[in-house]
């Protein structure tokens, strides 16, 4: 199912929210290398290929400009959604794509039943962490040098209707 991103674009540029296929690989690593300095490899993505969770942002017919990746597992009897990673080419950032990404992440984990979604961010990350806020996300708890570059991740949590 293909939905439009309100709010985004310029003119008659539509972005359009679906689930990511092989199709779109390249062009996600790419954006993932442009956008972290440890970037998942192409076959960590194909893993969660055909999963809900996985969900690619396009611009026309085929450009990806953005990506989420979540999923969920049990967790103590709970089903307990994930977001694995996320991200938004650079020359798109600041136009609402990761907010949608993110909406629609959320609805489709809530959708598969999910009671609690958590993440983690990088300490530094102030602008992920201001999305996130934005979306109900509360800090738990920092993991030491999660990232192993010396830098702390912070977990984050939200429960779902």
């Amino acid at each position: 199912m293909t939905t439009q991103a309100p709010g985004i674009g310029n003119g008659d540029d539509r972005f359009a929210v679906r689930p990511a296929e092989r199709a779109d690989l390249l062009a996600v690593v790419r954006i993932e290398t442009e956008s972290f300095s440890q970037p998942w490899p192409y076959d960590a993505f194909e893993r969660f290929l055909g999963e809900p969770g996985f969900l690619v942002a396009v611009e026309g017919a085929t450009a990806v400009t953005g990506y989420i990746v979540a999923d969920i597992t049990q967790n103590f009897g709970q089903q307990l959604g994930h977001v694995k990673d996320i991200a938004v080419h650079p020359d798109y950032r600041g136009t609402g794509i990761g907010s949608t990404l993110l909406s629609r992440s959320l609805a489709v984990l809530t959708a598969r039943g999910a009671d609690t979604v958590k993440l983690e961010v990088r300490r530094s990350n102030e602008d992920a962490k201001r999305l996130y806020r934005e979306f109900g996300f509360e800090s738990l708890r920092f993991v030491p040098d999660y990232y192993g570059d010396d830098e702390d991740a912070i977990v984050m949590i939200r429960k779902l209707n």
